[in-house]
């Protein structure tokens, strides 16, 4: 019942509602789009295609834009090249002087950062667009039959077709973010993932139920059961936090000229800062390996995602770049200098370096179990495989898929939990008695 109310809640607020419904057309558009093959391609003769995608970073890859990526669609590339070209630019944010005083110079910084990123997915794109052209017609087996027009006029239609695609989808996730609710890109993601769910457990449960020795039933109840807690050991590495207590000498409220003297504050540090960047940066490092498995045989056991070498190479992978991208990220040294501004520091420790070289020590300290737990995470689906789960079902007990669904969820939840809270309604996250105003 209280579900129920929170919906009425929700639909009560003209603004919320609008954007969910806005939000919901987009992701709508986005999907019908992902179904379109590319003009020239029969969308009959794609089945080696659809095979040669069903694990590894192909896989992945597929899951990211819904399955346009096995269709051959003209959102094949979807969103991806703009994840390239926002890691690129964070990247060099690091290093390259003009991105850095860019990030400093607030929401016109942002601005230009954000058009950068943009002009770097199309180049991106026209780099990635024929590649993919050119896989598509001689490594993943598709017969002359299987394209209706060739030469020059299909490379360069599909192309132009793959990178306004990417354009489209790019624009579609900031309107969301802009105009909708939850973060735009995120949720393009996310829904592409999802879409592949329904087929997914369709085909464990008609294993499972056909074939003699496999559970039945019973077994697929059990699996749930473990999908579930998988889930919920997902949003807590999601959501833990280290709160680092901070003492303010004096604040000012908003809106009283009187100072609050020894007011309490404190800094949320996450456990998995990196959010899932380490998995994506270990899939493209894990391409080496494999491509050195193909000339050396002793390496051949790389090959298998699935097996006991790439994983654990894998999870290795995870773990470094878990305290890579952290460091890089967190910049622990400008929270000292702006908590020593607002007059705020923590107990016992000297404002400034001191300050920062604890926060650095305390993030140092939960990223290493927050790394072993993502890398834990991550290789489940190689475990559960092992136990009769079918690959696609298993890639929903971990990894890169699980990760991003459960933080956008919590993600879009907490923003639409906000607008709740603001108008004195109860919170989607939130029990108790209703706060509803008398007056709607």
């Amino acid at each position: 019942m209280n579900f129920i109310n929170r919906l009425k809640d929700i639909f009560s607020i003209e603004e919320l509602k609008n954007k969910i419904l806005l939000t919901i057309g987009l992701i709508a558009v986005y999907r019908f789009m992902a179904a379109v093959p590319l003009p020239g391609v029969d969308p009959l003769q794609l089945a080696a295609l659809k095979e040669s995608t069903d694990g590894g970073l192909l896989g992945l890859l597929n899951a990211f834009t819904g399955g346009a990526f096995a269709r051959a669609s003209v959102m094949a590339l979807g969103i991806m090249p703009y994840i390239s070209a926002s890691i690129v630019v964070q990247l060099m944010g690091i290093a390259v002087p003009y991105l850095q005083k860019l990030q400093k110079d607030g929401e016109s910084g942002r601005k230009k950062i954000t058009q950068i990123t943009r002009w770097l997915t199309i180049a991106i794109t026209l780099v990635q667009a024929p590649t993919y052209i050119t896989a598509i017609k001689t490594q993943f087996g598709l017969g002359p039959e299987a394209f209706l027009v060739s030469g020059a006029t299909f490379w360069v239609s599909s192309i132009i077709i793959l990178t306004a695609g990417t354009i489209f989808a790019m624009w579609l996730g900031e309107r969301i973010t802009d105009k909708g609710v939850g973060n735009g890109i995120s949720l393009l993601i996310t829904v592409g993932i999802i879409a592949n769910f329904p087929a997914a457990f369709l085909q464990e449960f008609v294993s499972k139920t056909n074939n003699a020795g496999a559970g039945g039933v019973m077994m697929i109840l059990i699996e749930v059961i473990v999908w579930f807690v998988v889930i919920l050991l997902s949003v807590l590495l999601v959501t833990a936090v280290r709160k680092i207590a901070v003492q303010y000498a004096r604040r000012t409220v908003a809106g009283n000229t009187q100072n609050v003297a020894g007011s309490r504050d404190y800094i949320p540090l996450k456990l998995n800062a990196a959010g899932v960047m380490p998995i994506i940066f270990a899939q493209a490092i894990m391409f080496v390996p494999m491509a050195l498995a193909q000339r050396f045989p002793f390496m051949a056991s790389l090959q298998d995602i699935n097996g006991f070498g790439y994983n654990v190479i894998f999870a290795l992978l995870i773990i470094i770049f878990s305290f890579f991208y952290t460091a890089i990220t967190i910049p622990t040294n400008k929270m000292a200098e702006d908590l020593k501004r607002s007059g705020g520091f923590i107990p016992g420790i000297r404002p400034g370096k001191d300050t920062a070289e604890r926060l650095d020590a305390v993030l140092s300290r939960i990223t290493f179990p927050g790394s072993l737990f993502l890398a834990a995470l991550s290789i489940l689906p190689a475990i559960v495989v092992q136990f009769g789960v079918q690959q696609s079902w298993a890639m929903f007990y971990g990894g890169t898929s699980l990760i991003i669904m459960v933080g956008v969820a919590i993600d879009t939840l907490q923003q639409i939990n906000s607008y709740l809270l603001n108008r004195h309604y109860d919170g989607l996250m939130k029990t108790g008695n209703s706060n509803r105003k008398t007056n709607k």
